[in-house]
């Protein structure tokens, strides 16, 4: 399995079930409504929010590859991406736990005002719910898919992600599939703050390699006799996790000072709210009640 396979392959599911969701309580509450000649412009303005996304990771290749000459500031440019997407995935990971209860009643009564506007305010209310997790897909993608030692397999991995998340968002509307969402996004959550650690890791190193910050000979370990990085697992922890042999003592610093707050903060609300947020026996996790969409 290739570096980032993984930690790419997650990013893709969990970001893209999320704006499957969105999408569904939007066309639910249309075809409900009786308004299913306003699906058009709100399947346009997902497929906007789409091209957006994939034009804004197509820049940040660009960026990287064609616009920066020189390595010290193509390293300052992967460093810089990779703590934006730290942040990021941080706040995302909160803001879907704290909001997602209440989701489907802000996305509805924005649809329901933008009806009353137009055609175009349709497509717009689309396009900015989509749009979000679009952005965040990319830039994550972009700096998970960082020291990977082919650009098409984290690529692949991202795209099966998207796919299996469509797969899934589709069966859940139809009422096909059953699955405790606040359960899915919970662990996912986890795993994402793990690949988010790693990310950090990595954008530590960058710096060092830049010259930004210093240490980058100062080791923290070396189990290259344990962990071999040419082989499967290997491959597997480094690309999901981004732990590799040899670290800098301020990368493992970072690490650990990122993973362990961040993951006792985002479990221990999660731990005391569960008994009261579980789906009562045989109850179907609809994509309409966000209750279950809970992270």
């Amino acid at each position: 399995m290739g570096q980032a396979f993984l930690a790419s392959y997650l990013i893709g599911l969990r970001e893209g079930l999320e704006a499957t969701l969105v999408v569904s309580i939007l066309v639910a509450y249309l075809v409900k409504s009786g308004r299913r000649g306003r699906l058009v412009p709100l399947w346009a303005g997902v497929v906007a929010a789409v091209a957006a996304s994939v034009l804004f990771g197509a820049l940040l290749t660009y960026t990287e590859t064609s616009l920066l000459a020189d390595f010290r500031s193509r390293e300052l440019f992967e460093a810089i991406t990779s703590v934006l997407a730290v942040v990021l995935v941080t706040w995302m990971i909160f803001w879907m736990r704290r909001t997602a209860r209440r989701l489907k009643g802000e996305l509805t009564g924005k649809l329901e005002s933008a009806l009353g506007v137009g055609t175009l305010a349709v497509a717009g209310i689309a396009f900015v719910s989509v749009i979000r997790e679009g952005l965040e897909t990319a830039l994550l993608f972009y700096a998970a898919a960082q020291g990977a030692t082919s650009t098409a397999t984290p690529l692949i991995a991202i795209s099966l992600g998207v796919l299996s998340s469509v797969v899934i968002g589709a069966a859940l509307y139809a009422g096909a599939l059953r699955i405790n969402l606040t359960r899915f996004f919970t662990v996912s959550g986890v795993l994402l703050v793990f690949v988010a650690a790693g990310i950090l890791k990595y954008g530590i190193h960058d710096f060092q390699e830049a010259g930004a910050l210093p240490g980058l000979d100062s080791l923290a370990f070396d189990i290259s006799g344990v962990l071999d990085p040419n082989s499967w697992y290997g491959a597997a922890i480094a690309g999901m996790f981004n732990i590799t042999a040899t670290p800098s003592v301020l990368e493992m610093v970072a690490y650990v000072a990122y993973l362990v707050p961040v993951l006792v903060a985002f479990l221990w609300p999660a731990a005391r709210s569960v008994p009261a947020s579980r789906p009562a026996a045989g109850a179907s996790p609809n994509p309409e009640n966000p209750s279950h969409v809970a992270a």
